[in-house]
């Protein structure tokens, strides 16, 4: 493998509640306003594309990763640089490049820009057939060349790792947080008790300066979905992660918790949904935040039918009010997306029914007491996990989404902006 600046092939599958469903299907919800139009947004992807990341940054750009899984060449972590007046600012650049490096619907890498113009990336790569690396680099030159990667934790198998998920922790630090099977490190703090078993998956966070130094190292949750993507957002009270819990008896909401004077609060459920789930659901929530409010997405398959819900918080997470259904039915897939601005919160998500999948998308007062729009985005041609978990950001006025699909039986990428 080459490093320029590298992640593994992981078929998973999605594994539905068996519980029955006493209550009968709602039918597909229909678009309403349409105030917000879409339109096409042309990426600077090929064919073989998948694993999306989307983020924007503070100076006005919006940042895409991908995976290039071309057949017959190598695997490519890749991005672009969107600069908001209808150009990608350069061609495609490549980070690293392998036939190891991680290609997993559910365990995408992810760019991050710091406020002193540095870009963060993080993925995850094979070593040999029984053990993976998480990565972590930065780059001073917008991309062009990349520090040699820091190998964050490494796992072999049997144990989970993976869902890290990256934030600007200050003008030159990140924060990391990932679903780590390892056995606790000494001195490792946790930040939710009991102490759970090693074989038990944590929710471990560290902080990284520019010399890839790592401090703050901590376990938020010492028993978390093993299988479930954690997100995070940053409030004027510190960054705040949204995951998905799991209690000694399979209950699997969803929980969050704040990283504040140096620490880590302790986990608290954004509702108590009592979703029991012996299996992994592989469907973690999302989080956005604009100062100290906070919304979050998720979906569960607790009660009569699977629901996808959106709660918000006006103290930067330390309460929730009670949840909005966004929508429910057994063709309710979930894997949201979440985005908030002064005027409105966004909320993206999947469905799939006989006719296939598809994309939807609403858009709510920020307090979420009314919807104002409604409106299907796509309809897809892949099934199951293989359309990964779509993205939304927004910068400047424009909302921008994009989702994988399947054409001509490889993945690619679609696009779209508001």
């Amino acid at each position: 493998m080459r490093f320029t600046g590298t992640l593994a092939l992981c078929a998973m599958a999605l594994l539905l509640p068996g519980c029955q469903r006493a209550a009968p299907p709602v039918a597909p919800p229909t678009a309403t306003r349409a105030d917000h139009a879409p339109r096409p947004w042309q990426l600077p992807t090929g064919p073989a594309a998948a694993q999306p990341a989307l983020v924007a940054t503070t100076d006005g750009r919006v940042l895409l990763s991908w995976i290039d899984s071309t057949p017959g060449r190598r695997n490519a972590l890749q991005f672009a640089a969107w600069d908001g007046s209808g150009n990608w600012q350069s061609a495609p650049r490549t980070i690293v490049v392998g036939d190891s490096l991680l290609v997993d619907a559910s365990n995408p890498p992810q760019l991050m820009a710091t406020g002193d113009g540095a870009l963060w990336v993080q993925w995850i790569q094979k070593i040999g057939d029984a053990a993976s690396e998480l990565q972590l680099s930065r780059s001073l030159d917008g991309g062009f060349n990349w520090s040699a990667p820091l190998q964050v934790s490494t796992a072999v198998r049997g144990t989970e790792l993976g869902s890290a998920v990256l934030w600007p922790q200050s003008r030159t630090d990140v924060g990391m947080a990932w679903l780590d099977g390892n056995p606790p490190a000494g001195g490792a703090q946790a930040a939710s008790a009991p102490q759970a078993p090693v074989a038990d998956t944590r929710l471990h966070a560290a902080v990284f300066d520019a010399g890839l130094r790592r401090s703050a190292v901590s376990d938020v949750d010492t028993r978390a979905c093993d299988c479930c993507r954690v997100a995070a957002a940053v409030t004027t009270r510190g960054a705040v992660l949204a995951y998905r819990d799991r209690s000694a008896s399979e209950i699997r909401d969803i929980a969050v918790a704040r990283f504040e004077s140096g620490r880590w609060s302790k986990a608290a459920p954004v509702h108590a949904d009592n979703w029991k789930m012996t299996g992994c659901p592989v469907n973690g929530p999302a989080i956005a935040s604009r100062d100290t409010d906070v919304v979050v997405a998720w979906y569960t398959g607790a009660g009569p039918q699977p629901r996808v819900q959106l709660a918000r918080s006006g103290d930067a997470g330390d309460s929730f009010g009670a949840p909005v259904v966004v929508d429910r039915g057994e063709a309710v897939l979930g894997r949201v997306a979440v985005a908030l601005d002064a005027s409105q919160a966004w909320v993206l998500w999947l469905r799939e029914d006989a006719d296939g999948q598809s994309l939807w998308l609403a858009r709510y007062t920020p307090d979420l007491s009314r919807q104002l729009q409604r409106v299907k985005l796509a309809t897809l041609q892949g099934r199951g996990l293989v359309t990964g978990y779509p993205q939304l950001a927004l910068q400047a006025g424009n909302a921008y989404v994009v989702w994988t699909d399947i054409a001509n039986g490889m993945t690619l990428l679609q696009g779209a902006m508001l």
